[in-house]
């Protein structure tokens, strides 16, 4: 045997082979028909994908397999991207599927794509404008198919999370001619209406095709101008619509969707019962404390005797009152002896006290000038004499002169 001979064993020229295929061939899109399409329970999905000359292995593994739920099936026309490769244990040559869908979707996701963009950049994606949900919504609006199987997760979910919640069903088409139309029409009689305080879009998954309502632009333009918070929950969670875009919240499916927007009951009621588990323990420490502040205060007061300390004022007050008594009497007898002698003084100094004597006071009428001369009136003059009880109007008959020095009774001097 020559010793310059290259000999490969199988195992060496299937990896050269695989290693030459994988560098050679980049991520590439794949157009055929499924046939031989087998799903064993590790969850991987194994196919062929055909078309009148030939066709080739494919494998789309698990990790990536349970996203499409409706794709692949034997006799659908797929695109399937993935990447070329080698099963080294056979030799057989294959697709590695990392995307599928089903053939003539591609014109659907450029018209989906192109309308994206536009409505982002009018802002109707803007995370600034979408709303929060209410934490406790009296009622629940769902606008889906009244006989989907949306429509029973839905109602499923919200029993089991709060089933005193009241739900109003939209019922209206999610797939086919004017289903878009309708669910738009649908969200404007909610919003008009706005006789709940939430509204969910919800339905199951499908393809491009089945969701192409939720794709459409009436439906994104009555979802922004809905005064309604809204949630979707369309599709399965590789799913993403339009309608994902402009709602205040997205979720990835209509269970998911109900359950965002209920509160849930027993979740409710275990934080209801923590925080009275709290309160009783902040109570329990409040009284105690107080009550051990009321004992503290009860021993300080008992230690400063108030009751004693009480009778003591009031027996002093007592003293107190009776002194400012006495010195109230002592100056009231002493001011009451001053106002005699004044008044005594002021008697003797009074004209009254003369008139009482027996003098009288004559003065001029009219007019009133006290006479104190008799050349000072003229006969037939009326004059006014003062007594000590009334007085005397006279008339003057005659009068003396000047020099006319009475004639006193020594007996009425004081």
């Amino acid at each position: 045997m020559r010793s310059d001979r290259d000999i490969y064993t199988v195992s060496r020229l299937n990896q050269d082979a695989r290693a030459l295929l994988e560098g050679e061939f980049p991520s590439l899109w794949v157009e055929g028909e499924v046939s031989n399409l087998s799903r064993p329970s590790s969850g991987h999905l194994y196919f062929s994908l055909k078309d009148a000359k030939a066709q080739i292995r494919c494998a789309l593994f698990q990790n990536r397999a349970f996203l499409f739920r409706d794709c692949p099936r034997n006799g659908q026309h797929v695109l399937a991207r993935g990447r070329v490769s080698l099963y080294e244990p056979r030799g057989d040559f294959q697709l590695i599927v990392e995307y599928v869908e089903e053939a003539g979707a591609g014109a659907l996701r450029r018209a989906y794509d192109e309308l994206r963009l536009k409505l982002q950049r009018e802002g109707l994606f803007a995370p600034e404008r979408k709303r929060p949900l209410p934490r406790f919504p009296r009622r629940i609006g769902v606008i889906t198919s009244p006989t989907g199987a949306a429509i029973r997760d839905v109602l499923t979910t919200l029993r089991r999370r709060c089933p005193s919640l009241p739900v109003l069903l939209y019922p209206v088409p999610v797939q086919g001619d004017g289903a878009a139309q309708e669910i738009a029409h649908a969200i404007r009689r909610a919003s008009e209406r706005r006789d709940c305080d939430v509204l969910l879009l919800a339905r199951g998954g499908g393809s491009l095709e089945d969701l192409r309502a939720f794709n459409e632009e009436t439906v994104a333009r009555a979802i922004f101008d809905c005064v309604i918070p809204l949630v979707t929950g369309v599709g399965h969670e590789i799913d993403v619509t339009i309608a994902d875009f402009v709602a205040d919240l997205r979720a990835a499916t209509p269970t998911a969707a109900a359950e965002l927007a209920s509160p849930d009951r027993l979740e409710w009621l275990r934080q209801v019962r923590l925080l009275q588990e709290r309160l009783d323990r902040a109570l329990r420490r409040r009284l105690a404390h107080q009550s051990q502040r009321l004992a503290e205060l009860t021993r300080r007061l008992d230690r400063a005797q108030p009751r004693q300390r009480l009778r003591d004022r009031a027996q002093r007050l007592d003293e107190l009152d009776q002194r400012l008594r006495a010195t109230v009497r002592q100056r009231l007898e002493t001011a009451a002896q001053r106002l005699r002698g004044l008044s005594g003084r002021i008697d003797a100094l009074s004209p009254l006290a003369t008139l009482d004597r027996g003098y009288a006071i004559v003065r001029r009428q009219p007019g009133g000038a006290i006479l104190r001369r008799a050349d000072a009136v003229r006969v037939g003059d009326v004059v006014e004499a003062l007594l000590s009880h009334g007085c005397l109007r006279c008339t003057v008959t005659t009068t003396d002169g000047a020099d006319w020095t009475p004639t006193v009774n020594r007996d009425e001097v004081p």
